[in-house]
């Protein structure tokens, strides 16, 4: 329950806010009246987010943290003291990464990437930098092709390492990628390949003409039955670009958009051509 959403039965209320029921491990839980939206009254239901506040104490809101506890996140240094770094999560109390969870010390205005989890002793939300401690640690379970989340937690030599369902890392490789990335980013991606030493290749496009569909597909097939070329581009004029295709020159260049950063077309100034 602590560091995630929960939906929540409110029992009473009281001048500073609204008494919600927790259950048996946790009684009623206070969720402050600046928290409370209009309306709000005994026996309704809520969602909100559960974590405990400077006091240590289970408190509830309605703000949403930048993550909750199991998922990764790019975060800004607001302060450092003896105990360690703070980080600014969407909420009210910082995030603390203590000292023996920092990769490298941690310095006020940076950002980092980090894990966030559930103390087990202090029942503390916290995160952790030392990324490797908290990826791989199960055996990936993944068909080439599926669908899955990825974050960007460090650039390597040879592209990016991504945090995959905030599970496993796996690897996109700079000749592979077709638009400019960043660490702290979160997108879609593809498994390429689960390599023998249960590495994970990423794409971030599904491979296989058969997944491209609508106009681009159209378009696709148009062009493999012409050969693999066609005397018409994103430069041509409107009227030739309806006259082959039946299309607007605005959503012909989008669906070109489309093909050309799967890498499937290249585009000149007077043709499109289908790639080997």
């Amino acid at each position: 329950m602590i560091g995630k959403y929960n939906t929540l039965k409110v029992v009473k209320e009281v001048e500073f806010g609204l008494y919600l029921d927790g259950g048996e491990d946790f009684g009623e839980i206070l969720l402050p009246i600046r928290y409370v939206p209009p309306g709000l009254k005994p026996d309704d239901e809520i969602e909100v987010f559960i974590y405990l506040d400077s006091e240590d104490r289970v408190i509830a809101t309605t703000e949403e943290p930048y993550a909750i506890v199991g998922e990764f996140a790019y975060l800004e240094t607001v302060s450092v003291n003896k105990t360690g770094a703070f980080l600014d999560w969407g909420l009210m109390k910082d995030l603390l990464v203590p000292y023996r969870e920092q990769a490298e010390r941690m310095k006020e205005g940076e950002k980092y990437v980090v894990y966030i989890y559930l103390d087990d002793e202090s029942r503390r939300i916290v995160a952790t930098s030392k990324l490797n401690s908290v990826l791989d640690n199960l055996m990936p379970e993944y068909e080439e092709g599926q669908e899955v989340d990825l974050m960007v937690i460090a650039k390597t030599d040879l592209g990016y390492k991504v945090a995959v369902d905030s599970l496993h890392s796996g690897m996109l490789y700079h000749n592979e990628l077709f638009k400019p990335i960043k660490i702290g980013d979160t997108f879609k991606g593809y498994i390429k390949k689960l390599r023998e030493d249960d590495k994970l290749d990423i794409s971030l496009e599904k491979p296989g003409y058969e997944k491209i569909d609508g106009l681009a597909g159209e378009i696709l097939e148009i062009l493999k039955s012409k050969g693999g070329q066609m005397d018409v581009s994103d430069k041509s004029p409107a009227e030739l670009i309806y006259k082959v295709f039946g299309t607007s020159k605005k959503n012909f260049k989008k669906a070109i958009g489309t093909l050309y950063k799967q890498r499937i077309i290249e585009i000149n100034k007077d043709n499109i051509k289908l790639l080997k």
